[in-house]
């Protein structure tokens, strides 16, 4: 019996979200890489009122058309959505809350017995396969006061902690993860990203751009002011020549943006929304220029570059703030333009910099494609297992 490369979220998985899309193009790549991957999820809804699938529930399939647009998943990955009646759940009990009906039951009944190794943040799931004897890997990508259980973090089936900025790694180690059971490694991109479509990247300019001579900035990422939003919409006061183009955010952000955007006169700024991962690869590439703004503070030590490797795995020119989680990169040529944070007349400048000196490129620019293959979604699985035991890794299949 093959035993499984388990992926684990205690969430829906509904829109993109960074944090879902992390876990499911991890999961994906790991499908991709020949391991027998499963990415399971809970499932709300009306499917999940099934009595046989409350009954059996671990039934791994080939994911739905929708949910392989909206996060870029291959044919080769397998999903186990877990059915979550509203109706329990709503009780306010431990004994039915998701938590306890995924750790009490799902698991050591249904799931744990075909797993391999289990990959996941959620640390009650990785306590959960420790007990039972399951291998964890264990992602924590935020800063927050977690104190690790000793039995847990010093237990050899805890095989590796990953996690993506140095000030969550200290943070995990002072709360008793030991050193070396913690690393530091960054996200990824799918490989969709890196296919050209230069005929949709025409469309997109046709549908955006009030005339083909003008230029297109576009952001893709979450809608919150620490991200830098409203600096963008600022920029867009200074530079009304060009369009801007935000792609993120659930309605109310878009609603509220699209209202200060009013209110401050910029109709060169137009909010797209969350859009299907496939969509954003084209988007990215109907750009002038990729923008990664982003404000001082705490966040800005710790926040995941998630969308960076998108953008370089578009080829398209990128201006970034100077954000400790982005310095590294600084010394890259992949990054064309670099600006303080909480500044727009800086960010201004160097958007327009980089508009004068790096014409759009169709086929994308070298510098950016050859830099970002070493972040694939497959090299930090390939990297993520090379810790692993090799008795506890799970097995490649040879077909």
């Amino acid at each position: 019996m093959t035993k499984h490369y388990l992926f684990f979220t205690r969430h829906s998985l509904t829109q993109p979200q960074a944090h879902l899309v992390q876990v499911s193009n991890s999961a994906n790549a790991a499908a991709n890489l020949g391991y027998s991957a499963i990415l399971c999820f809970l499932e709300q809804g009306w499917r999940s009122l099934n009595p046989i699938g409350l009954i059996h529930p671990f039934h791994p399939r080939k994911p739905e058309a929708k949910l392989s647009n909206l996060y870029n998943l291959q044919e080769k990955l397998k999903v186990a959505p877990l059915p979550m009646p509203s109706p329990l759940t709503q009780i306010k009990s431990k004994w039915t809350n998701s938590s306890t009906i995924v750790c009490k039951y799902y698991c050591p009944i249904h799931i744990l017995p075909y797993t391999k190794i289990v990959h996941t943040r959620d640390w009650n799931f990785v306590k959960t396969a420790i007990k039972h004897g399951v291998p964890a890997i264990y992602e924590h990508h935020h800063q927050e006061q977690k104190l690790f259980e000793p039995e847990v973090a010093h237990n050899p089936l805890l095989q590796i902690a990953v996690t993506v900025a140095e000030p969550v790694r200290e943070s995990m180690i002072e709360n008793g993860m030991p050193p070396e059971k913690v690393i530091k490694l960054h996200n990824g991109f799918n490989q969709i990203f890196l296919a050209r479509h230069p005929e949709v990247a025409k469309i997109w300019r046709e549908k955006l751009l009030v005339n083909q001579q003008q230029k297109l900035i576009v952001y893709a990422g979450a809608l919150r002011k620490f991200k830098g939003i409203n600096l963008l919409i600022e920029v867009a006061k200074e530079m009304p020549q060009v369009q801007f183009a935000l792609a993120g955010g659930n309605p109310d952000e878009v609603q509220h943006y699209q209202q200060l955007a009013q209110e401050k006169q910029t109709p060169n700024v137009t909010f797209l929304g969350h859009m299907p991962q496939n969509q954003l690869a084209t988007l990215l590439q109907a750009a002038d220029i990729l923008v990664h703004p982003h404000c001082s503070g705490n966040a800005a030590a710790t926040t995941s570059p998630l969308k960076l490797f998108d953008y370089l795995a578009s080829g398209t020119p990128i201006v970034a703030t100077e954000i400790p989680s982005l310095m590294e990169f600084k010394s890259s040529s992949a990054i064309a333009g670099w600006c303080e944070p909480d500044n727009p007349t800086q960010l201004a400048q160097s958007l327009q910099q980089v508009l004068a000196t790096h014409p759009r490129k169709i086929e994308g620019y070298k510098d950016n494609l050859d830099f970002v293959s070493q972040f694939s979604w497959e090299n930090r699985i390939r990297k993520i297992i090379s810790y692993v035991e090799d008795s506890k890794r799970p097995k490649i299949s040879n077909k």
